[in-house]
C-alpha cells in the first residue's frame, strides 16, 4: 500500500511541473519522461525509508506520503537537468562555425 502512496505523491508533485517554462521540451523525455522521473524518485526514496526504518510496506500513514516528496522533486530536477544539457549540446552542434 505504501508504494501506491509514494507513486501517488510522485504523480501529484508532477502536476506542478506544468509551471516550469517549456515543460514539454526541457524535461528529458518530455511530459512522459517527467512523469516517470517523478514517480521513480518518489518510490525510490519511499523504499529507502521503509527499508531503513524496519517498517513493512503495508504500513501507511502521513509520513509515508511526506517521505516521497523529496524523491519526486529530485527525480524532476534530474530529468530537467538531463534535458537542459541535451538541448544545450544540440544547440552547440547546430551553431554555425565562425
Amino acid at each position: 500500500m505504501s508504494l501506491i502512496v509514494a507513486f501517488t505523491m510522485g504523480l501529484s508533485i508532477w502536476h506542478f511541473s506544468v509551471f516550469v517554462p517549456d515543460h514539454e521540451y526541457r524535461f528529458w523525455g518530455g511530459i512522459v519522461g517527467s512523469l516517470l522521473a517523478s514517480a521513480a524518485g518518489a518510490m525510490i526514496t519511499g523504499a529507502a525509508f521503509w527499508l531503513g526504518s524496519a517498517r513493512t510496506i503495508g504500513d501507511t500513514d502521513l509520513l509515508s506520503a511526506l517521505v516521497a516528496v523529496p524523491g519526486a522533486l529530485a527525480g524532476l530536477g534530474l530529468a530537467y537537468l538531463i534535458g537542459w544539457r541535451a538541448e544545450r549540446e544540440l544547440a552547440a552542434r547546430s551553431a554555425p562555425l565562425e
